[in-house]
């Protein structure tokens, strides 16, 4: 659940309008997720101002002889990863502060076993979609056949999958966050699109580090989120005692607020929040699955002749 500093009580038990599945809505006392299907937006020319840098070839692609290690049999028993945080014992993920873009993601056709590494533990399942939305995960590496993505409801953590069991769609646009600049920039096939000024956590709540993704979107439950739907992260708190008891459980948000006197300040429980104006662009033009990289700051371009 996307959450914030500000939001009023809300009403557990909520039905997701088209879904008809039990979900709960996003506000500072839930801890679930209505997540809304929507037709992918039509892509639209940008007028780039910076790069960001494209990734390398991977080992696999390279090495077509590479044995692929098998794949342990699951154990009865073994935890879904769903909204809830996920299972511990999944591998941090080595890369969590690179801001290469992933240009691929991965959708779970079936209920498959999560590892933690090649050949390695099954720790939890991934199912084909969470709180009735599909499950797209960016791919983060490939190794001896086994296909690497973030992890959902967890923190710079990874899911080492074996063939089988899924279909990969290309992805296109990048979110990068700078904290100590309060700066969103949307990036498509590399190249900057916009960039806006945010709002990030609190002292003790800071807005998560690393690499993570747009699980889905949701309806405003409340008139403080500006009437513009709203961005699930697949982060969650750092700390989750750290935030009030209503918020433990949530995920971290991407959304608007009823007014800006906040841009440009550490106001939220963690969330990122930005204009109306920039959060239905990203609406319309952002799909799920894409990444999100928060980090302090991006190095300075160096200086031209």
């Amino acid at each position: 659940m996307p959450f914030d500093r500000m939001s009023p009580r809300g009403r557990r038990g909520w039905i997701a309008a088209g879904l008809g599945v039990p979900a709960l809505l996003v506000t500072a006392l839930l801890t679930g997720l209505a997540l809304t299907p929507r037709a992918e937006p039509v892509a639209r020319q940008a007028a780039p101002a910076t790069s960001v840098p494209g990734p390398e070839p991977s080992d696999v692609d390279q090495g077509a002889e590479e044995t692929v290690p098998p794949a342990a049999p699951a154990p009865p028993g073994l935890p879904v990863v769903t909204y809830d945080p996920a299972p511990a014992g999944f591998p941090a993920d080595p890369a969590t502060m690179d801001t290469t873009p992933l240009t691929e993601a991965l959708r779970p056709s079936r209920k498959i076993a999560a590892y933690d590494a090649p050949g390695g533990r099954p720790v939890a399942y991934l199912a084909p979609t969470i709180s009735g939305v599909d499950l797209t995960m960016p791919i983060a590496e490939r190794r001896a056949g086994w296909t690497a993505v973030l992890l959902p409801s967890a923190n710079r953590r990874l899911a080492w999958l074996p063939p089988g069991g899924f279909t990969t769609v290309p992805l296109r646009d990048q979110i990068v966050v700078e904290r100590r600049h309060h700066r969103l920039t949307w990036y498509r096939a590399g190249r900057a699109v916009r960039s806006w000024e945010v709002s990030l956590g609190q002292r003790g709540q800071e807005t998560p580090l690393g690499r993570t993704f747009i699980l889905g979107r949701t309806p405003p439950p409340q008139d403080v989120y500006g009437g513009v739907d709203i961005f699930a992260l697949g982060s969650v708190p750092d700390d989750p005692d750290a935030v009030p008891t209503g918020l433990r459980g949530a995920h971290i948000g991407l959304h608007t607020w009823y007014h800006d006197g906040e841009l440009g300040e550490n106001t939220t429980n963690g969330c990122i929040r930005l204009t109306r104006s920039g959060q239905r662009e990203l609406l319309a033009e952002v799909r799920p699955g894409s990444s999100v990289v928060v980090v302090e700051e991006l190095p300075e371009p160096p200086p031209t002749a």
